[in-house]
């Protein structure tokens, strides 16, 4: 929830009748979380959204094949060296990389438009757009996105991809699974982003409604328990002819989170840029370094003695790291000693500034990869660390 929003046709009040100029009686539709205790939209439907159809259908990406009981160690992938599917769409071309019972993490490279619509009942998903743009349609209206943007989906809402034709996309996708939110200390009582927060309400884009849409779209596949389910409807389920509420999606571009600097070294929180169960998302951007006459701007070593290290690297010299490169992801699990490579920390003495833009996670749970990542993996990254 960033604040909420009412757009196109509604009642006075919520739970009463909708009807059109031709006595026509809408359908309304509420979407909740956590039962009815937690943020909701209403949408208000031409037609029943819940007449729907089982049928058998073959979309829906790969499951989780998790591999447990590895030797403690730092450890480096190479996402970018991944081809993308020709003809795959995000819905059957997600490449899940890690996963934890609060996340998934992984890769999406896609190519062609959704061929169906899709929700996600399992989480929220939130992508990084690390190459490429392209517009997310959804009941509530479309969102345009592009390179350097956080693109946001609640779970339970309906939506497509359509990537734009002709562009290389790369996208990191995390799935939220007990849900995304802005971490609280950036808000004040009433929910309000604080002045003091590194994000104000304007950095946020909303979708643009623009009434029913008819797609000629009649499939949309339900994700639940990491299988997919099929069903079909008589109407294009974007039949929407308004709809108010605090859950829908938004896109957040990287780049307008406000970096802060100190005297001294800061900690990750202060990146903290989303929260999840479990996780904290943080963004780094290019910013000045540290001021203290005797800093030192390379961040120190430190025992992550509670959490993983989940670092995707997007762009610009990385002042902790070596061998890493755009579409880099470097894996730091808890309980081992990380920090940077031999030379980097005594050498950013004196360094005013950083370019590197990059996403990280801070993840309670141990993450474990899946037998796609291991396919990725660098296997001198531990022993790069050894002067």
């Amino acid at each position: 929830m960033i604040e909420r929003v009412t757009t196109g046709v509604v009642p006075r009040k919520h739970h009463i009748q909708l009807r059109d100029s031709a006595g026509h009686l809408h359908w309304e539709q509420c979407i909740t979380q956590d039962g009815f205790d937690a943020p909701y939209t209403i949408t208000y439907h031409r037609h029943a959204p819940h007449h729907q159809a089982q049928a058998s259908g073959t979309h829906g990406f790969g499951a989780r094949q998790l591999v447990s009981d590895r030797p403690l160690a730092k450890r480096h992938y190479l996402t970018q060296n991944m081809t993308a599917t020709a003809g795959g769409s995000a819905l059957d071309n997600r490449v899940p990389l890690f996963g934890s019972a609060d996340l998934t993490l992984g890769i999406v490279k896609p190519t062609e438009p959704d061929p169906a619509y899709f929700t996600n009942a399992d989480g929220d998903d939130l992508f990084y757009v690390h190459e490429g743009g392209g517009t997310l349609r959804t009941l509530l209206g479309d969102l345009t996105f592009e390179e350097g943007d956080y693109v946001y989906v609640p779970r339970g809402i309906l939506h497509r991809f359509l990537p734009t034709p002709g562009l290389a996309q790369h996208w990191l996708w995390v799935e939220c699974r007990g849900g995304m939110h802005i971490p609280s200390q950036w808000r004040n009582g009433v929910g309000q982003l604080r002045m003091d927060a590194p994000y104000c309400h304007r950095d946020f884009k909303k979708v643009s409604f623009g009434g029913p849409i008819d797609e000629g779209l009649r499939e949309s596949v339900i994700k639940r328990g990491d299988a997919f389910h099929t069903f079909t409807t008589k109407e294009s389920p974007l039949d929407v002819v308004g709809w108010d509420g605090t859950v829908y999606p938004f896109v957040f571009p990287i780049l307008n989170f406000q970096a802060r600097v100190g005297l001294t070294h800061l900690p990750p929180t202060w990146h903290g840029t989303f929260a999840a169960r479990g996780a904290l998302i943080c963004s780094f951007v290019p910013r000045p370094t540290d001021f203290h006459p005797e800093a030192i701007p390379c961040p120190y070593p430190h025992s992550s003695i509670d959490v993983d290290e989940f670092i995707f690297y997007c762009r610009g010299k990385f002042t902790s790291r070596k061998g890493v490169g755009p579409g880099s992801v470097s894996h730091h699990p808890a309980g081992l000693p990380h920090g940077p490579h031999p030379g980097a920390y005594e050498g950013s003495i004196g360094h005013k500034e950083t370019n590197e833009l990059a996403v990280m996670l801070d993840c309670l749970l141990p993450l474990m990869p899946t037998t796609q990542a291991l396919a990725l993996e660098d296997p001198n990254y531990h022993r790069s660390f050894i002067p």
